[in-house]
C-alpha cells in the first residue's frame, strides 16, 4: 500500500470517531480536566495562600504597616479616654468604651483591607489573567483571599490588643465568648465588602482602586462605632439599623456598661451578613463575567 493510502486509512472517519466519540482517549482525558478543574480544591487555595504569606513576609515595611496605623490609633483614643474618664462620671462607668470601639472598628477596617490588598497584589503585578486562565476557580481564589484577610487581621490586632492591656488595663480578650461573636459578624462584613471591591477594581481597573482604602469609612459614622444609635436622627437610624456592624457596636456598649451579652443583636447582625455576603459574592461574579467580556482581564492593572 502506498504512502497516500496509509494516510488516508489513519485519517479515516472510523479512526476520528475512535479518537474523538465518547469513551475515546481526549473525551475520557477532557472528562478528567474538567473533573480536577470543576471541584473544590484545598491545594490550589493552600498554593494562594501561600503565595500571600511570602509575598507579606519577605517585606518589613508590609508588616510594619499592619500594626502602626492601629496602634497610633489605639493609643490617641485611649490617652482621650483616660482624660474624659478623670474629668465626667459617665466614662468612668463606661471606662473601655472607646478603646473597645477603636480595636472593633480595626478588626472591620482591617479586615476588608487585608481582601483588598491581597487582591491588589495581583493588579499590581499583572498576575491576575494568568490566574483567571489557570484551573483556580472564583471561589478558590475568594477562599484564599478570606485566609489571608484572616492572617493579616492576626498579625495586626493582637500586638495591639497587648498594648491596650499594657497601657490602659483594656483586655480585649476578656470579653469571652461575646468577642468571638464580635469578631465573627466584623469579620464577615469586611470579606462581603472586600469581595464586592475587589470585583469593582477587576472590572474598571485600578482607577477603581481608592475604593479599597475609603469605602469604609462610609462604615463610621453610620455604624455608631463611639456613639450610639440614639444619637443620629431618626430616618438615619432606620438606615443604621440595615448595616450589621452596628449590632456589634451597640452589643459592645451593652457588654461594657451593662455588662449584658445581647445575644439578640448578635443574631441579627448574622442574618444581615448572610444577606450582605450573598449579594457581594454575587456582584463579584457579574462584574468577572463583565470584565471577561470587555477584555478588562487582560488589561489589568492600567
Amino acid at each position: 500500500m502506498s504512502r497516500a493510502g496509509r494516510e488516508r486509512q489513519m485519517h479515516s472517519p472510523d479512526q476520528a470517531n475512535r479518537d474523538s466519540g465518547p469513551g475515546s482517549r481526549h473525551d475520557g482525558a477532557a472528562r478528567l480536566d474538567a473533573g480536577e478543574t470543576s471541584a473544590l480544591s484545598p491545594a490550589r487555595i493552600a498554593a494562594m495562600v501561600r503565595r500571600y504569606w511570602y509575598l507579606l513576609r519577605s517585606s518589613w515595611p508590609r508588616l510594619v504597616d499592619l500594626v502602626y496605623w492601629p496602634a497610633v490609633q489605639m493609643l490617641m483614643w485611649g490617652f482621650l479616654q483616660l482624660y474624659l474618664s478623670q474629668n465626667a462620671g459617665f466614662f468612668a462607668r463606661a471606662g473601655g468604651t472607646f478603646i473597645g470601639a477603636v480595636l472593633l472598628w480595626d478588626i472591620l477596617f482591617r479586615g476588608q483591607l487585608g481582601f483588598s490588598l491581597s487582591f491588589l497584589e495581583e493588579m499590581w503585578s499583572r498576575n491576575l489573567a494568568n490566574l483567571m486562565i489557570s484551573p483556580l476557580r472564583p471561589i478558590e481564589f475568594v477562599l484564599a483571599l478570606m485566609i489571608m484577610s484572616t492572617v493579616r487581621l492576626a498579625i495586626s490586632t493582637i500586638p495591639v490588643a497587648l498594648l491596650a492591656i499594657a497601657f490602659f488595663g483594656f483586655n480585649l480578650f476578656g470579653l469571652g465568648l461575646a468577642l468571638a461573636a464580635f469578631f465573627a459578624n466584623l469579620l464577615l462584613t469586611s470579606w462581603a465588602v472586600g469581595i464586592f471591591v475587589s470585583g469593582l477594581v477587576m472590572r474598571n481597573g485600578l482607577g477603581a482602586e481608592n475604593f479599597a482604602w475609603s469605602i469604609m469609612f462610609i462604615f463610621l459614622p453610620l455604624t455608631c462605632v463611639y456613639y450610639p444609635v440614639a444619637v443620629l436622627p431618626g430616618w438615619l437610624q432606620t438606615i443604621a439599623w440595615l448595616l450589621p456592624p452596628t449590632y456589634v457596636f451597640e452589643g459592645m456598649r451593652a457588654l461594657i456598661i451593662s455588662h449584658v451579652f445581647r445575644a439578640d443583636l448578635m443574631a441579627e447582625s448574622l442574618a444581615l451578613n448572610v444577606i450582605l455576603f450573598v449579594a457581594g459574592s454575587a456582584a463579584f461574579m457579574g462584574l468577572l463575567k463583565s470584565a471577561r467580556r470587555s477584555g478588562a482581564l487582560m488589561q489589568a492593572g492600567e
